[in-house]
């Protein structure tokens, strides 16, 4: 069998189509390092997420971002 390629958010982003600029994977969906290039898109094993503008990341209740960013429940949890 195969070996499955390494999942990152650069190759689910072009698979998927999703079109963003920056765009990060995380298994469980509840840390990662920042978004610094919008629209920015965070991916996990069921999913992903994308922020359009950084007004719409920075403003966003989901998110606790300090030096990195944590989404205490996944990016699953996230309404939309």
């Amino acid at each position: 069998m195969p070996k499955l390629r390494n999942l990152d958010g650069k190759y689910l982003n072009d698979l998927w189509g999703v079109g963003a600029n920056h765009a990060l994977y995380r298994e469980d969906g509840k840390w990662y390092h920042q978004l610094e290039d919008f629209p920015g898109a965070l991916f996990d094993a069921n999913g992903y997420i994308v922020f359009e503008t950084e007004e719409d990341y920075l403003a966003s209740p989901y998110l606790q971002i300090q030096k990195d960013l944590h989404i205490p429940n996944g990016i699953s949890s996230i309404p939309n």
